[in-house]
């Protein structure tokens, strides 16, 4: 996949899939600015020659104005965000805390929207930009436990939707995937007696990512699109 000269913010950059897609793009040529609220990546893991921007709380509207205009200025603009900050609670309706239903709205929704605005200005600027939204299958049919992170991520659904339509005549293109259970370590920790070979790998969602952000996918805005492996 060709991103040569695509500058690329990604939120979330220091976890599992925010590690695996910005080594991916920058593979792919891109120059990419990894955002994540954590200081550093974890220890022994790399970035590349990436730009790094640790420790923002870009769920607040002004520290997320102004994370954006320092990876602008580093990358010298911006043309495409890849908003993967999020997280998981396995919760039960009735046994669970609204607070719950908060953190997760803040996190998996409210730091996407947050993210979106402050960078729609550079975008903006950009001849052919995106935006690429991390949904979850889990979101399209919640079961027991998963109440609060489905409606958290349904969200990602209705804000992609209404953001590639109010950008459609402003050339930027706007979309979700949808994963399944992605192979990391800590889903591996949780569920030890899954096959693992089922799920879906970091760098394959990193491949898909790289897709919606080259010129061959202009014409797709507005798509939920689930990468479910053989779960």
């Amino acid at each position: 996949m060709n991103l040569n000269g695509k500058r690329v913010a990604v939120t979330g950059g220091f976890g599992a899939l925010g590690v695996a897609t910005v080594n991916g793009l920058q593979a792919a040529g891109a120059r990419v600015a990894a955002i994540d609220r954590a200081s550093g990546p974890p220890g022994g893991v790399s970035i590349g020659s990436a730009k790094a921007f640790g420790g923002m709380d870009i769920g607040d509207p002004a520290a997320a104005k102004t994370t954006f205009a320092q990876v602008a200025q580093a990358l010298g603009g911006l043309d495409a965000l890849v908003n993967i900050a999020g997280t998981f609670r396995f919760e039960k309706v009735a046994d669970g805390g609204l607070d719950t239903w908060d953190f997760l709205y803040n996190v998996n929704l409210r730091t996407a929207v947050a993210a979106s605005k402050a960078a729609l200005p550079f975008l903006l600027e950009s001849k052919a930009a995106s935006i690429v939204n991390i949904g979850a299958m889990g979101a399209l049919k919640a079961g027991t436990g998963m109440g609060a992170y489905a409606a958290s991520k349904a969200g990602i659904f209705k804000l992609t939707e209404a953001l590639a339509d109010e950008l459609k005549d402003k050339d930027i293109t706007v979309n979700a995937i949808l994963p399944s259970i992605i192979d990391t370590p800590p889903n591996r920790a949780d569920m030890p007696k899954a096959n693992f070979a089922h799920w879906v790998k970091p760098e394959q969602i990193a491949g898909v990512i790289a897709f919606l952000l080259s010129d061959d996918a202009r014409a797709i805005t507005g798509a939920l699109i689930p990468i479910a492996g053989r779960v």
